[in-house]
């Protein structure tokens, strides 16, 4: 890895996390309007989705050390947080190990 790809990451963290969440906002706002369904339904099906994201937000968020970088951009691209226009900001070499993963994991 090399010094650029985490200083590309540490500036792009707060981007990736908005974004993630704006996105999972209106996703728990639709479910929060759901008709069809009583309050109670609608409550504990955003609370769940809530949990489960807070779940995901730790796994891609909570240990952003620069030892971790690439499990992280894993994580993050495992998720939806990473996009490939975001990855194209990388080094080459980098960029090249993340696609390999991202191969293995689709067979």
């Amino acid at each position: 890895m090399q010094e650029a790809d985490w200083k590309t990451f540490s500036k792009m963290v707060p981007e990736l996390r908005e974004r993630y969440l704006r996105g999972k906002n209106q996703e728990l706002a639709a479910l929060l309007a759901a008709t069809g369904k009583t309050e109670t339904e609608r409550f504990w099906d955003t609370e769940e989705c809530v949990r489960r994201e807070g779940k995901i937000l730790c796994d891609c968020l909570d240990d952003l050390r620069r030892s971790r970088l690439f499990e992280t951009l894993l994580s993050m691209r495992h998720h939806g947080m990473l996009r490939d226009e975001d990855l194209a900001q990388f080094s080459s070499e980098l960029q090249k190990r993340v696609r390999e993963f991202d191969d293995v994991r689709r067979r």
